[in-house]
């Protein structure tokens, strides 16, 4: 079993068995049906990987490996937030006539500011303190800005990343205010292990570990029959993450530099709505 798989049937174990129910509240999201989407929460769960013993993907089932990179290179490489420079349609529900999602995620990431060493994006400053101050506590990044709120689609989910070196390795706290556990949890993780690996690399350190911190990690009532399959089922041993070494600039990793091997995984569950 790869330490990612018990990190997740540990955390869906403990919300089932100890959360708490949001039944009988008004609740804002909605399943296709108009019936609101209730959910069954615990608050403040930390789950930390150490992503130089193996790389964090579900073996329960699979992760689409593909997408989660794209979206993330879609979001801190293109700072994009319209969803035609995106290949998937994961955000088809948030986007205008025009493809925006308004001044959310990418958008955030790529406004520019004045600082004593010239004017930086938050990537590009990142890019920067790890290539000339690493030892830096003040390395961080946060999408949340309150006075954007009302012109975002969507408010943030992962909304604040901290990098911290410690020796040669590459340490990142992912902050998240709410995670649909089954839908976007594994998928999150990849997407910032990825991130953490292309930091890394192009920074002349070592990976080291992506702690994952949630406000509000909740299974949907819809959703636990599925979460409790996933639990019962057989786990395989982690794949084999292989990145082109060859990539030293940031702004030149594609989706095909990235690759898993020999990633075994059970079957995919099929008719899992999405609450919006």
């Amino acid at each position: 079993m790869s330490l990612t798989d018990q990190i997740f049937i540990t955390m869906c174990k403990d919300i089932l068995e100890n959360g708490t129910s949001s039944e009988g509240q008004l609740v804002r999201p909605k399943w296709a049906d108009g019936t609101m989407a209730h959910t069954i929460k615990k608050f403040g769960v930390v789950n930390r990987y150490d992503l130089a013993k193996e790389f964090p993907i579900l073996t329960l089932r699979r992760t689409n490996f593909e997408k989660a990179i794209d979206e993330v290179l879609w979001i801190w490489q293109k700072k994009s937030n319209n969803i035609h420079d995106l290949g998937s349609r994961i955000w088809d529900n948030w986007a205008d006539e025009d493809g925006s999602i308004g001044k959310a995620y990418g958008y955030q990431l790529g406004i520019k500011h004045q600082y004593p060493e010239g004017m930086f994006d938050q990537v590009d400053r990142v890019l920067y303190d790890l290539k000339h101050n690493p030892y830096s506590r003040r390395i961080i990044t946060n999408i949340y800005v309150h006075g954007d709120l009302s012109e975002m689609n969507l408010y943030p989910c992962a909304y604040s990343m901290t990098f911290n070196v410690t020796g040669n390795k590459l340490n990142g706290i992912l902050n998240q205010r709410s995670n649909d556990v089954l839908a976007a949890n594994n998928w999150n993780v990849v997407q910032y292990a990825v991130l953490m690996h292309m930091l890394a690399q192009v920074s002349d350190l070592e990976v080291g570990e992506l702690l994952h911190v949630i406000a509000d990690a909740h299974i949907y009532d819809r959703h636990v029959k599925h979460v409790e399959d996933l639990m019962n089922r057989e786990p395989f041993e982690a794949p084999i993450f292989r990145m082109n070494p060859d990539i030293k600039n940031f702004y030149d990793f594609k989706v095909e530099d990235f690759e898993l091997i020999d990633y075994k995984r059970g079957k995919q569950i099929k008719g899992i709505e999405i609450a919006i």
